[in-house]
C-alpha cells in the first residue's frame, strides 16, 4: 500500500534555507526535494524537451520508487494538437528513457479548446503510443465534464489505452475571490472546471489546487483524503499533487496530506523523515 505525494516543482525560492539546504547546486535541488516527497510533476517538460544528459541527473537523484508524471512537450500537445507530432515525441520518450520506472506516467495536458470534436485525434494519439510506458490526460473542456456523453466518450478513448483522466480540482481555490497577488494571477490562469473523482486505473493521479492560507487549502482536500483513502483500500496507487497559488508551504502540506490520509488508512505506511535543512549544532 503506497500513496504518493508531491507539488508543481522540486525547488522552490521560499524553501530554501527554510526545508531545504540553501545553497545547493543544481545537481542536488532534486534529492533534497525527494526526502521532502515522493513524488513530483514534470512542468519543465512542457516548455522544452530536456537532454538526455539532463534526465539522467534526475535519475541519479531518486530512488526506483520516486515518481514522475512528465509532462509531454507543448508543441506537441498544444500547437500540432497531437496531429503530426512523431518527430518531437520521439525525441521526448528517448530523452525521458534514463527514468525507468520513475516516470510513472506521461501526462498529456490538453488546452481548454481541445473538445469532443477531437476526441478521435486523441484515440488515434493514445493508440499510436508505446505500450511501455502508462499515460495521464489533463482535459479542461467544459463539455467533457457537464455533458454525460461527452464525458463517457472520453473514457471510451482513455479505456481503449488503458490512460488515465488527471483531474485538476480547483473548486476550492474559485470559491471565494482572490486575496493576494498570487491569488490574483492564477484567478486569470487556472482551469474553473466542476470537481472530477472517477478513477479509470488502478493509479489514479489529482492535481489539487488550494489557497495562500492554509487552514483554507487543507479544509479544502477533506474530501480527497476520504476518495484517496477509498482507493487506497480498493488496491489503488494513488498520486496527489499539491498546489497553491504562491506554493510557499507546498511541500509540507503535502506531507501534512500524507498523514491526513494514513490517519484514515493506518496500514499506510510513513513518509520518511525528511534531512533538516541545517545541520543540527550543539548550541
Amino acid at each position: 500500500m503506497r500513496l504518493h505525494v508531491g507539488c508543481a516543482m522540486w525547488t522552490h525560492p521560499s524553501w530554501q534555507g527554510r526545508f531545504l539546504p540553501h545553497p545547493l547546486p543544481p545537481g542536488e535541488r532534486l534529492r533534497a526535494y525527494a526526502g521532502w516527497c515522493n513524488a513530483v510533476e514534470g512542468n519543465t517538460t512542457f516548455y522544452a524537451t530536456p537532454s538526455r544528459s539532463t534526465v539522467e541527473t534526475w535519475a541519479r537523484q531518486t530512488a526506483p520508487d520516486f515518481r514522475f508524471v512528465v509532462k509531454l512537450p507543448r508543441p506537441i500537445t498544444h500547437e500540432l494538437r497531437l496531429d503530426g507530432a512523431g518527430e518531437g515525441l520521439r525525441a521526448f520518450l528517448d530523452a525521458i528513457e534514463p527514468l525507468g520506472p520513475r516516470a510513472h506516467a506521461l501526462w498529456v495536458q490538453l488546452p481548454g479548446s481541445f473538445g469532443p470534436a477531437d476526441l478521435g485525434t486523441l484515440a488515434g494519439f493514445l493508440r499510436r503510443l508505446p505500450r511501455e510506458h502508462r499515460y495521464a490526460v489533463e482535459v479542461r473542456h467544459r463539455a467533457f465534464f457537464e455533458d454525460p456523453r461527452c464525458e463517457r466518450d472520453l473514457e471510451r478513448a482513455l479505456g481503449g489505452a488503458g490512460a488515465e483522466w488527471v483531474p485538476f480540482d480547483t473548486t476550492m481555490f474559485f470559491r471565494t475571490r482572490p486575496s493576494s497577488d498570487a491569488e490574483r494571477d492564477a484567478w486569470t490562469k487556472k482551469p474553473r472546471v466542476p470537481r472530477r473523482s472517477a478513477a479509470l486505473t488502478d493509479r489514479p493521479i489529482v492535481r489539487y489546487l488550494g489557497r495562500d492560507d492554509t487552514a483554507e487549502t487543507i479544509e479544502g482536500w477533506r474530501y480527497w483524503a476520504g476518495k484517496t483513502a477509498e482507493w487506497l483500500r480498493e488496491g489503488r496507487a494513488p498520486t496527489f499533487f499539491v498546489h497553491t497559488p504562491d506554493n510557499a508551504e507546498a511541500l509540507t502540506l503535502a506531507r501534512r496530506f500524507h498523514d491526513e490520509v494514513r490517519s484514515l488508512v493506518p496500514g499506510l505506511e510513513p513518509l520518511p523523515e525528511p534531512e533538516p535543512a541545517e545541520p543540527p549544532t550543539l548550541f
